[in-house]
């Protein structure tokens, strides 16, 4: 009942819909006739984005890329640092903490200490920055910079949510979408997230008649897989059982794949839902401690992602006492796709040599 109000009062914004997307017409005008600044770099920048808010897997995507170049290629990666409490461009450090650059940076600069990891709102200025800091970066993955035209990025990978793509989306607020769709053509790769991992060769060609790439463009199926939960404070390793009982403790835009998973993965559950970045405090602790307290099962844990856990470690020992566990998840390519998406970046960034970089 609840989605079918919000989805008829967001059709009551349609006209403002209509006026946003104007609006975005105007600016990717000015800077396809070079009335606005592109400014380039001199390394490889590859830069992953969407056309819509919310959880398209754009972390999933950044680690993925982390993992696969961090042992070959001296990696940075910038991002804006949503929701933190700073402002301007800050590096990671190894006393640095999710208020000063936001959570999604900080799960990078915990899982990869090795790879640079910055935020700043200004890409354009950020990456200078960075640059001077780290004058041996080899390779800069910009987070969710698709929209940020005032730098140019060298390779463009654009993400779309397999249950809601921008194909069938309209612009904010009557739908998600905060850029054209026609600006998915602008990109170098385009990935289908969170497909059933049970995805078949019809549905997918169903799905790219869809989308329709161009021949230049290369299409990726790729679906969420998740790990074995560890725990909060001590990193213990722990399965999950069919007669646990959970409390899911969750801060993220899109929840429903995480929800259908654990479905089937334990007894039943209860979920807290928050905000997606949002900032956990003494009371939120309190009411989670109640719920987990209320619950009647004698095998009852409590679960949360891998980004809400960065923003519950500064409680430390108030946690002690509670079976806190974190879910890792990782993005995994469908259709043997993997050795095509590596020979692409690979070749990226190997071609993108000092002679033949923009400056």
């Amino acid at each position: 009942m609840a989605d079918v109000f919000l989805k008829s009062f967001r059709l009551l914004l349609f006209p403002f819909s209509i006026l946003y997307g104007w609006v975005v017409w105007v600016r990717n005008q000015l800077y396809d006739r070079g009335l606005l600044t592109v400014t380039r770099f001199n390394v490889p920048i590859i830069c992953v984005g969407n056309l819509s808010v919310g959880g398209t897997g754009k972390s999933p995507m950044v680690e993925f890329l982390l993992h696969m170049l961090a042992s070959k290629y001296r990696v940075a990666t910038l991002s804006r640092g949503y929701r933190r409490r700073t402002k301007g461009y800050v590096l990671a450090g190894s006393e640095t903490t999710a208020i000063e650059i936001g959570d999604e940076p900080m799960q990078f600069h915990q899982k990869y200490p090795d790879v640079t990891v910055a935020v700043g709102e200004r890409r354009v200025e950020a990456v200078p920055q960075l640059l001077y800091d780290r004058p041996d970066t080899e390779v800069i993955i910009l987070d969710d910079a698709f929209q940020h035209r005032s730098i140019g990025a060298g390779l463009n990978i654009v993400l779309t949510d397999y249950s809601n793509p921008y194909c069938r989306d309209f612009f904010l607020p009557a739908g998600d979408l905060r850029d054209s769709r026609s600006r998915a053509g602008k990109s170098d790769i385009i990935i289908v997230t969170k497909c059933p991992a049970s995805l078949s060769n019809l549905q997918a060609r169903a799905m790219e008649m869809e989308l329709s790439p161009h021949p230049l463009q290369s299409l990726f199926f790729s679906t969420i897989a998740y790990g074995i939960p560890y725990g909060l404070t001590n990193r213990l390793s722990a399965s999950l059982h069919p007669d646990t009982e959970v409390l899911l403790i969750c801060g993220i835009a899109n929840p429903e794949p995480l929800k259908k998973w654990l479905e089937h993965q334990v007894a039943g559950f209860e979920m807290m839902r928050f905000r997606d970045h949002h900032i956990f405090n003494i009371d939120d602790l309190m009411e989670i401690k109640q719920r987990f307290q209320a619950m009647q099962s004698l095998k009852k844990i409590i679960l949360t992602t891998e980004k809400d856990a960065v923003r519950l470690y500064k409680f430390g020992q108030a946690l002690a006492d509670l079976p806190i566990f974190v879910l890792p998840i990782h993005m995994e390519f469908l259709f043997d796709g993997y050795r095509k998406f590596r020979g692409i970046i690979d070749n990226f960034i190997d071609s993108t040599t000092p002679s033949q970089r923009s400056t």
